[in-house]
């Protein structure tokens, strides 16, 4: 398998499974843990972090590398939207419900009034969809991959032989 792919898998898997460990204790209802969700990003960092130094050994150039990473991302964003879907649908079917009674519990918390929250909750209920979710973490995954690509891809890649050495 190549480096590319084996970290893709990993990143998808790594953040597919920290997605359950959010389900099955509860944290991803109670608005004082469910910032825990985005240790992901720290996932996506290390992992992108060790499949870059993989291709760097391929000997890819900055170009080279953000591709990679690119690629990584999108392989880990394809798992993730079955991670996604798996979670909401079969695992923790009343997802959304518990969401929504979670984030009406937060706007009564800051004063608002039935009518706005009514109104919050009916314009937020538009984007709570077990497709939906999956293709935000997607979108996530890919965009956040491209931006840490272009950033490691500055220190991570193949560096061209040294100037002071000689070959004979």
């Amino acid at each position: 398998m190549t480096p590319t792919l084996t970290a893709g898998l990993l990143l998808g898997v790594l953040c597919g499974v920290w997605t359950f460990v959010m389900g099955f204790t509860g944290w991803y209802k109670d608005p004082g843990k469910a910032s825990a969700f985005f240790v992901v990003i720290a996932i996506e960092v290390g992992v992108l972090l060790w499949g870059l130094t993989q291709t760097a050994k391929e000997g890819r150039t900055y170009s080279g590398q953000v591709v990679a990473g690119t690629l990584i991302s999108i392989i880990g964003g394809i798992v993730i939207i079955g991670f996604s879907l798996l979670f909401t649908t079969v695992f923790f079917p009343d997802y959304f419900t518990e969401m929504e009674i979670a984030y009406r519990g937060i706007l009564q918390k800051e004063g608002k009034s039935e009518a706005e929250i009514t109104a919050l909750v009916s314009e937020w209920s538009k984007g709570q969809s077990p497709i939906l979710q999956a293709l935000y973490g997607f979108i996530g995954t890919f965009v956040t991959g491209v931006v840490v690509s272009a950033v490691l891809g500055i220190w991570v890649r193949a560096r061209p032989a040294s100037h002071g050495a000689r070959s004979t």
